[in-house]
């Protein structure tokens, strides 16, 4: 009989954090399945990527402020793997702007993407990681979570009850050999950071202990410790990547 593969499930993996994950976790064994948006050729770049180094993943399009697309995309995962093993929820989306003049829309879309994202995503993987009485559920979270930002209320509010949400889910399923944790990065070193210039990313950097940005590597690893051996019983908790910014 052959080994059923473990399907590691990334949402928001067409770049950055996500993509490095992904990357992280197919190297491992794993079969990476990596959500977008609207991002398909960076998936597929991501997946090309993974699959030339020997590793197996697929890119899945997947909004995650979308129960449909989320839905449908599970179901099917559930027919030809039985399930997802690992699940990252790692999607999210900037709309900011000054409260007093933000639509509700905008509140909205960072909202369902990134809460209601991981609620969609870990309500449809839940029942099977509870049967087989083994799980890994990673959260995204930001240091957004813990210290404000003017312009940020919206991303600020969904990456603090990223927080609740794990803590709480963790009591929760910890009985059935299930873990749940959250990451919360500081200013990382991705695509984003890419627009800045050498001036500006050298305050950036100078804020931390480190005196350096962090890379989405170092996140990576991180999710790689939880879901390994080393991980088994730290569940419920919030790991910094920041290289210090918080010291």
């Amino acid at each position: 009989m052959t080994e059923r593969r473990k399907v590691a499930l990334v949402t928001g993996a067409s770049r950055g954090i996500g993509r490095a994950i992904a990357e992280r976790l197919a190297a491992d064994g794993y079969h990476a399945v990596l959500t977008y948006r609207a991002d398909a050729a960076g998936a597929d770049a991501a997946v090309a990527g993974i699959q030339a180094a020997g590793g197996s993943a697929e890119a899945a399009k997947a909004d995650a402020a979308s129960r449909e697309e989320t839905t449908a995309l599970l179901d099917r995962l559930d027919k030809e793997f039985e399930g997802v093993d690992v699940l990252v929820n790692n999607a999210a989306v900037l709309k900011n702007g000054l409260f007093a003049l933000m639509p509700e829309a905008s509140w909205n879309l960072v909202m369902e993407t990134a809460l209601g994202g991981a609620f969609r995503a870990t309500k449809g993987v839940i029942r099977n990681m509870i049967r087989r009485r083994w799980g890994r559920i990673v959260n995204v979270s930001s240091l957004a979570a813990f210290s404000g930002s003017a312009g940020q209320t919206n991303y600020s509010a969904a990456k603090g009850a990223i927080v609740s949400f794990t803590k709480s889910l963790a009591a929760e399923v910890g009985p059935y050999n299930i873990t749940v944790n959250a990451i919360a990065p500081g200013f990382i070193d991705t695509e984003l950071t890419g627009s800045l210039d050498d001036d500006g990313r050298r305050r950036i950097a100078g804020r931390s202990a480190l005196r350096r940005l962090p890379e989405a590597d170092d996140v990576a690893s991180m999710v790689e410790y939880l879901l390994g051996e080393g991980g088994r019983n730290i569940t419920g908790t919030v790991l910094t990547v920041d290289a210090g910014n918080t010291a």
